[in-house]
C-alpha cells in the first residue's frame, strides 16, 4: 500500500517545490523593478505584504470550501493559479498605466495558488502512510528549501549568462513546474486525511483549546523568523552590504536556502533520534544568535554569515510546529491545517513588513529592520515554554 502512495509523496515534495518559486522568485527582482519600473523601497515591501496577506485570506477561506470540492480539485486549481500569477508577472506590467498595478495583480494570482498550496500540501502528506511522521514531515517542507536553492542558483546563472533584463523569459520556465505538478496530482491516490475519515474538528472547537492557541504562536512566528531574513537577503546584501547582485544572491538567499534545507533534511533522516521540543528550543535561540550577526555585525561577509546561519536555525520551526499540532490534536482535520497556515502566513507577512517600515523609519537600514525581528524567534521560545507548561498541567 504505501508504494501507492509514493508518486503522492513525490507531488507533494514538487508542491513546495512550486511554493519556493512562488515566495522567492520575484525578491530576487526587487532592484530591477525598482530601476525599471521607478518603484519606492515603501511599494517593494507592499508586493511582500499583499503575497502573503492574500495567501493568509486563502488559508482562512479554505477551511470551508477544501472538504467541499475535495483535495484533489483544490490542489490542481491551487497550481494553475501559480503558473497563470507567474504568467501575468511577464505581461501585466506593460499593459497597465501603471506597472506596480501590474505586477501587484500578477502577485495577487500566485498568492492564491501558494495559500491553497500551503493548506494543502502538509495535510495530503500527513494522510499518506509512512513509519514515522515527523521525519516525513521535515524532508517534506526540506524540498521547500531545495526549490529556494534552485530559484537563486537558476535565476543567478540565468542572469549572469542571458542578462537580468531577460528575467520574463526565465519567469516563463519558472511556469512549466506548477504545471506539470497540477497534471500529476489529477492522477497520483490520497488517503483520507482523519482516522477512519471521520470529518475534523471544527473551527469553534479548535478556538475552545488552549494548546491550539499556543500553535497558532508559534507558527506565527515561525514564518515571521524566516522569511524576514529570507524575502530582504538578497536586498539587504546588495544594497545594504555593497556587494554585487551575483555574490549578493549566493552568500544571501541561496547560502540561507541550503542551511535551512539541510536542517529538514538532517531530521528527516536522524529525527526518531532527536527529541523535537529540544532541537525546536536550541534552533530558535541560535536564530536570536543569527539576528543578531546580521544586524550588529561590524564586517559584510560576517552579517552575509548570519544570513545563512539563520536559514540553518530557522529550519525546524515550521514542520516542527506542525508536526507537533499533528501529534498533539489528532483530530484537528482540514480546519486545524487551515488556520496553521494562515498563522504562519501571518507571520511571513508581518515580519518581512516590519523590516521594511523600521528600515524604511531608520533611511533605509535594513539593519535596523531586521534587528526589530529579533522579536520572533524570542517569542517563539516563549510559545515552547507554554506548550510544555501545558502538557505538563
Amino acid at each position: 500500500m504505501k508504494n501507492d502512495y509514493q508518486k503522492t509523496i513525490y507531488a507533494c515534495f514538487a508542491g513546495y517545490i512550486v511554493q519556493a518559486v512562488v515566495n522567492n522568485f520575484v525578491p530576487l527582482l526587487f532592484i530591477t523593478f525598482e530601476t525599471v519600473y521607478h518603484i519606492p523601497l515603501q511599494q517593494i515591501t507592499m508586493l511582500i505584504t499583499i503575497n502573503f496577506a492574500v495567501q493568509l485570506l486563502v488559508d482562512l477561506l479554505s477551511a470551508g470550501f477544501v472538504d467541499k470540492i475535495g483535495y484533489r480539485a483544490s490542489i490542481v486549481i491551487a497550481h494553475l493559479f501559480a503558473a497563470a500569477g507567474l504568467g501575468a508577472l511577464t505581461i501585466l506590467p506593460g499593459l497597465c498605466s501603471d506597472p506596480f498595478a501590474g505586477l501587484l495583480t500578477a502577485v495577487i494570482l500566485y498568492a492564491v495558488g501558494g495559500g491553497l498550496i500551503e493548506v494543502l500540501i502538509s495535510p495530503i502528506m500527513e494522510s499518506c502512510p509512512t513509519e514515522n511522521k515527523e521525519k516525513a514531515m521535515s524532508l517534506l517542507h526540506s524540498f521547500y528549501c531545495w526549490g529556494h536553492v534552485g530559484v537563486v542558483l537558476i535565476s543567478t546563472a540565468f542572469f549572469q549568462i542571458c542578462g537580468i533584463e531577460n528575467w520574463k523569459a526565465l519567469t516563463l520556465l519558472w511556469i512549466l513546474i506548477p504545471a506539470a505538478n497540477g497534471l500529476m496530482f489529477l492522477k497520483v491516490p490520497m488517503a483520507p486525511l482523519t482516522e477512519g475519515g471521520k470529518p475534523g474538528m471544527s473551527i469553534a472547537a479548535l478556538f475552545k483549546e488552549n494548546v491550539f492557541w499556543v500553535l497558532m504562536l508559534m507558527m506565527m512566528c515561525a514564518g515571521a523568523s524566516e522569511q524576514s531574513v529570507s524575502q530582504w537577503a538578497s536586498t539587504f546584501a546588495e544594497k545594504g552590504l555593497g556587494v554585487t547582485k551575483t555574490l549578493g544572491d549566493l552568500a544571501g538567499p541561496m547560502a540561507f536556502a541550503v542551511l535551512m534545507g539541510s536542517s529538514r533534511a538532517f531530521y528527516g533522516k536522524y529525527g526518531h533520534k532527536i527529541n523535537l521540543d529540544r532541537f525546536m528550543l536550541g534552533s530558535s535561540a541560535l536564530c536570536v544568535l543569527s539576528y543578531l550577526c546580521v544586524s550588529l555585525a561590524p564586517s559584510p561577509m560576517l552579517s552575509l554569515a548570519g544570513c545563512a546561519l539563520c536559514g540553518l536555525s530557522v529550519g525546524i520551526m515550521w514542520p516542527g510546529s506542525f508536526s507537533k499540532a499533528s501529534a498533539l490534536m489528532k483530530h484537528g482535520g482540514t480546519a486545524m491545517f487551515a488556520l496553521l497556515a494562515l498563522a504562519g502566513d501571518v507571520g511571513c507577512s508581518v515580519g518581512p513588513t516590519l523590516v521594511g517600515y523600521v528600515s524604511a523609519a531608520a533611511s533605509g537600514n535594513l539593519k535596523a529592520g531586521i534587528l526589530a525581528a529579533i522579536a520572533f524567534p524570542l517569542l517563539l521560545i516563549l510559545g515552547m515554554a507554554l506548550l510544555g507548561k501545558s502538557a505538563r498541567s
